[in-house]
C-alpha cells in the first residue's frame, strides 16, 4: 500500500528513550529529524503524525494546576519515593526523568538507592516502611530488579493505594473487573491519546500486538470493556496477538483493524501493507538496534513509520501518566476513598496448602475469599494467628 493511502490515518508514536517495555518514557527525548536537520512533518499525502510530546505537555500542565490548587487550599504537597536498585545506566536515566516530571508539576520526590546485591528481605522491609509513612503518597520500585529478587513479590509488597506503577495484583484485578484503579502508565498513556485525539473505539476492531501484563493486557482491558461500567472502557472488539502469532495471521488481523496498537518489541513488525487506509496506529514498542550510519545503538519502535510516509516524534506522555496517577491517587487518599481489600489476621490452626496461589501482604497471610483456607507461599507461619515471618512477608 502506498504511503498516500494513510492520508487520513492517525499514527502515534510512544517511542521512549532507552527504555524497556514496562518503563516510563523520558521527557527529554528530541523529535527525530529529517536529513534537512529539522523535525519532519507529514505531507498531505502522508500519514498524520500526532505529537505525543505535545499531549504530554498538556497533561503535565493540567496536573500542575491541580497540584497548585490543592496546596493553596492548605493541603499537603504530594510526595513520590522511587526505589532504585543497582547501577543500570538506563534505569538511572528513567528514574531521573520521572523525578524531573514530578518536580515540574509540583510533586516532591526522592530516590532511594540500593546496591545490586541488596536482599529481597531488605527491599521488602523498606517497602513496608514506605507504606506506613504518611508523608509518602506514592511508591515506585524501578524495574527490572536483579535476578535474585522476585519482581511480583516486590510489586505486591507496595500498598495498593500507593502503587503509582499500577502493578499490584489488587490494582490489576480491579482493572480487569472494570473497577476504578491505578492503571499502568503505558496503558493509561495510550488511553489518554485515544481520548484526546478523538479516535473512536465504540464498535471498532482493535489489534493489540503484545500480551505483557504491564502493557498489552491492560491496554486490551481498557479498550474492550463496557463504556457504561464503573471504570468505563472503549467498547471495542479487541484481538490480542503475540510473539507466536504467525506473521501471515498477524497481517490478516491488522488489515481488518481500525486501530493497531503495537507493543511486541520487534523492529518493523508492522509495515505499510499491513494497515488499512484510515487506521490509527499507536506504537509503544522499544527496540535497540545498531545504526550503520553512526556506528551507535539507536532506539526504534515496532512500526516502520518511515515506510508509511511519516517520521514520528518520540513521546513522554507515559511519564505524564505517572504524574497523573500519583496526583489522582493522592487526592483519593485524602478524601477518604480507600481500598476495601485489606489483609486480615486469620485465626487458624493449619498450614497453607501447596496448591494454593497467592501472596503475603504487610506480614499477614492473604487469601482469596472463595478459598476455604488462607494462603502463604513462604509457608512460614505462626499459630494460632497466621502471621507470616518468611522472606515474602511484606
Amino acid at each position: 500500500m502506498a504511503a498516500a493511502a494513510f492520508s487520513s490515518s492517525f499514527t502515534v508514536s510512544l517511542r521512549p528513550c532507552l527504555a524497556p517495555l514496562r518503563r516510563w518514557r523520558a521527557l527529554s527525548c528530541p523529535a527525530p529529524r529529517s536529513a534537512s536537520g529539522s523535525p519532519r512533518s507529514a505531507a498531505s499525502d502522508e500519514a498524520t503524525v500526532i505529537s505525543g510530546t505535545k499531549l504530554a505537555k498538556e497533561v503535565l500542565k493540567e496536573v500542575q494546576r491541580d497540584v497548585e490548587s490543592w496546596i493553596s487550599s492548605g493541603n499537603k504537597r504530594p510526595h513520590l519515593t522511587v526505589v532504585l536498585v543497582g547501577d543500570n545506566p538506563a534505569s538511572h536515566i528513567y528514574v531521573r526523568n520521572k523525578v524531573k516530571a514530578a518536580t515540574a508539576v509540583g510533586i516532591s520526590s526522592e530516590i532511594i538507592l540500593r546496591p545490586e546485591d541488596v536482599s529481597q528481605e531488605e527491599l521488602l522491609d523498606m517497602t513496608l516502611k514506605l507504606n506506613k509513612d504518611p508523608s509518602v503518597s506514592g511508591v515506585l520500585v524501578q524495574l527490572p530488579l536483579p535476578d535474585h529478587i522476585d519482581e511480583r513479590t516486590v510489586c505486591n509488597a507496595i500498598a495498593p493505594e500507593k502503587d503509582v506503577d499500577g502493578f499490584h495484583i489488587i490494582n490489576i484485578g480491579r482493572l480487569c473487573l472494570d473497577q476504578p484503579s491505578i492503571i499502568p502508565a503505558t496503558a493509561a498513556a495510550v488511553w489518554e491519546i485515544i481520548k484526546r485525539t478523538g479516535i473512536q473505539t465504540f464498535g471498532k476492531n482493535v489489534v493489540v500486538a503484545g500480551r505483557s501484563k504491564n502493557v498489552g493486557m491492560p491496554i486490551s482491558m481498557l479498550l474492550h470493556t463496557d463504556g457504561e461500567h464503573e471504570r468505563p472502557g472503549g467498547d471495542a472488539t479487541v484481538t490480542i496477538t503475540h510473539r507466536y502469532t504467525p506473521k501471515e495471521q498477524l497481517k490478516i488481523h491488522t488489515q481488518l483493524a481500525d486501530i493497531v496498537i503495537v507493543a511486541a518489541g520487534i523492529p518493523k513488525l508492522i509495515t505499510t501493507d499491513m494497515v488499512k487506509e484510515g487506521a490509527a496506529v499507536i506504537d509503544v514498542g522499544i527496540n535497540h538496534i545498531h545504526d550503520p550510519l553512526t556506528g551507535k545503538t539507536k532506539l526504534v519502535g515496532d512500526v516502520d513509520f518511515e515506510a508509511m510516509g511519516a517520521l514520528s516524534e518520540e513521546s513522554a506522555i507515559t511519564v505524564s501518566s505517572l504524574s497523573t496517577e500519583l496526583w489522582n491517587n493522592w487526592t483519593k487518599n485524602n478524601t477518604e476513598v480507600e481500598y476495601t481489600e485489606q489483609p486480615r489476621l486469620l485465626k487458624l490452626m493449619q498450614t497453607c496448602l501447596e496448591e494454593h496461589h497467592s501472596y503475603c501482604i504487610n506480614g499477614l497471610c492473604a487469601f482469596h475469599s472463595e478459598l476455604r483456607k488462607p494462603i502463604c507461599k513462604c509457608r512460614k507461619l505462626k499459630s494460632p494467628y497466621k502471621v507470616c515471618t518468611g522472606e515474602t512477608a511484606l
